[in-house]
């Protein structure tokens, strides 16, 4: 719980990460209503999919930092000294990037929502696959950035992740299209939740294996 402690206390000391990708999600979910017009039925088709991948890149924004800090400070060190397994170490920080960038976007979904017009219900499916989702995206993420620890630029960490979030989104925005046109959503769900428990068991392995290979 100390990896998470200290991840809250830098993000007070730098809440401009967290509100940047809040503010770039609203900001993008935002333009395609303007963009579009009042044509409702075109705003119901394209929401799960802006929608989702607004919160993709919000995820992304800023990504190729996550261990750049750590890495420069020493902190990386003590933690492959550290008694505490590295994937469980990497895993904790993960969770903390996602209550701290992800878990707020779910906070202000309903928001845009409201603005393409969603009924109650395929908001709920909406928020359902966020949740299912967003950490699936965050460990990739994570995963992207520990591949790409000390180079610069973030377009290989984009290059490297997107490919690998490609089943996420569709599955993800499935759900939502699905809800919207009256059929069960189950299934996508339930391919989300495989997602995560996939994501859950072989990431932060893979992000610590890398982690060791930037510190050699």
């Amino acid at each position: 719980m100390a990896v998470c402690a200290r991840e809250f206390r830098l993000a007070l000391r730098r809440p401009g990460d967290a509100l940047g990708a809040l503010f770039f999600f609203v900001l993008v979910g935002s333009l395609f209503p303007l963009a579009v017009g009042p044509d409702v039925d075109l705003l119901h088709r394209i929401a799960p999919g802006v929608i989702w991948v607004a919160a993709l890149l919000s995820i992304l924004l800023g990504q190729h930092r996550l261990f750049e800090p750590d890495l420069a400070d020493g902190t990386l060190e003590q933690w492959r000294l550290s008694s505490a397994p590295l994937p469980l170490l990497a895993g904790l920080k993960t969770l903390s990037h996602w209550l701290l960038t992800a878990a707020p976007l779910l906070l202000v979904t309903p928001l845009l929502g409201w603005q393409y017009g969603l009924a109650d219900n395929v908001m709920a499916v909406m928020l359902a696959s966020l949740l299912l989702g967003t950490p699936s995206l965050c460990l990739l993420a994570a995963l992207g950035a520990a591949l790409t620890l000390g180079l610069k630029g973030q377009l290989l960490l984009v290059l490297v992740v997107m490919p690998l979030c490609i089943p996420v989104l569709v599955f993800g925005s499935d759900a939502v299209a699905r809800a919207a046109q009256g059929l069960g959503a189950a299934p996508s769900l339930s391919l989300l939740g495989a997602l995560l428990c996939l994501t859950i068991l072989a990431c932060p392995w893979a992000i610590a294996a890398a982690l060791r290979l930037a510190l050699e």
